[in-house]
């Protein structure tokens, strides 16, 4: 297994969290960005630099994950695919994506797209509590235990 982040909306604390994890377990960390990312001087954790553009990063994830691995990502549509290919899918507030709660995620950034476009303001998303940061922690120390298994 290996982690493939989609580090372009990754939060910094997730980002720490998963470096912490990488280090003490060996496992194999990538960042996905359209930008550098400072990662920490290690064998098993780098950096990967795609060019700019819309989904270029993701489309690079769907390209590199196989199944069993973990991708972390907030991406909705990323998600849907990765799931497909058998690929887990952590999100930053701890939520694994599975394939019986991806298509109701789906239904409601689509309804959402909608309304804003119709020109109802939606806001964002709250920002990262210390529960999220917490339940993302725990959720990956979770998934790391089972694969040690």
């Amino acid at each position: 297994m290996q982690i493939w982040v989609d580090a372009d909306a990754c939060p910094k604390v997730v980002k720490e969290v998963l470096c912490r994890a990488a280090t003490r377990t060996g496992i194999q960390l990538t960042f996905v960005a359209n930008h550098y990312i400072p990662v920490p001087t290690a064998l098993n954790i780098k950096s990967i630099q795609v060019e700019s553009g819309f989904d270029v990063a993701d489309d690079e994830i769907v390209r590199r994950s196989e199944a069993g691995d973990l991708v972390i990502s907030g991406d909705i549509p990323l998600a849907a695919e990765l799931i497909a290919k058998k690929v887990q899918v952590l999100n930053p507030r701890g939520e694994l994506y599975t394939e019986a709660t991806i298509k109701a995620r789906l239904n409601i950034r689509d309804f959402m797209e909608t309304m804003r476009a119709s020109g109802i303001q939606t806001g964002g998303p709250a920002a990262l509590s210390q529960t999220d940061r917490r339940e993302f922690a725990n959720q990956l120390d979770r998934i790391l235990a089972k694969f040690k298994k």
